[in-house]
């Protein structure tokens, strides 16, 4: 078995009245794509700006690495190796696409480690571009540049396809399988076929609690998560 990079134990936060995660247990093994799924409202976004430091929870403990960084602030965690991509695009639309990805690169040769991230993504002809003219599809390329710019552990992809075309996911799929394992991959997606095609092991959220975890297989013929989640419109044959 790898070894685990990333691991919460415990981990629970409250808003109001809402428990959004409620004592999760997870872990992250070394070079994998690990997907989290769930229906809207299970709590997946609010995990994964847990483990980034987005929002700090109300009870558990986050170790990266075996050391803890529980009380981490976000920055500290990038430091650290993980780096998260956006639900919603937040590259800086009114600066090259060079210059989001140079905003990212920490030490070394800033010119040559620029360049590397946009070949990695497919980018590198496009460096002088606005960002903000690039299509959508190109705009979460350059966030997944930003975030391979940080030479990260671990990269947190929160649904990198949404609001992608057919044939932008296909080459975005082949992105992602290439990263591995180089770097270890958390993936927050609805896109079901996405989803199976890709991941090594899922984490089904429901409710805010971990429903099941295993393989594609193992999730897929789980009788909890058709009930709950497979088998609504997000149904996988």
């Amino acid at each position: 078995m790898a070894a685990v990079i990333l691991q919460a134990s415990g981990l629970s936060r409250a808003f109001g009245g809402l428990q959004a995660v409620d004592g999760v247990d997870f872990e992250l093994q070394a070079g994998e794509i690990h997907a989290l799924i769930g229906p809207n409202g299970a709590g997946k976004t609010t995990f994964v700006s847990l483990l980034s430091g987005r929002i700090k929870p109300d009870a558990g403990v986050i170790r990266l690495g075996g050391s803890d960084i529980t009380a981490l602030p976000a920055h500290a965690r990038v430091r650290a190796g993980i780096a998260y991509t956006f639900q919603i695009t937040s590259i800086y639309p009114r600066l090259s696409v060079f210059d989001n990805v140079a905003l990212a690169v920490r030490g070394g040769d800033l010119a040559a480690s620029v360049m590397a991230a946009l070949r990695r993504v497919g980018l590198a002809e496009r460096a002088d571009q606005v960002a903000g003219n690039l299509s959508y599809g190109h705009q979460r390329l350059l966030e997944v540049a930003m975030g391979l710019a940080l030479s990260p552990r671990v990269l947190i992809l929160d649904e990198p396809t949404q609001g992608l075309a057919a044939g932008e996911i296909a080459g975005f799929v082949a992105l992602i399988r290439s990263l591995v394992p180089q770097t270890t991959v958390l993936l927050i997606e609805h896109n079901m076929e996405v989803v199976m095609g890709l991941a090594d092991r899922i984490t089904v959220l429901n409710f805010g609690r971990v429903l099941a975890r295993g393989t594609t297989a193992e999730i897929r013929a789980n009788p909890a998560v058709q009930a709950a989640y497979l088998g609504g419109d997000d149904a996988v044959a």
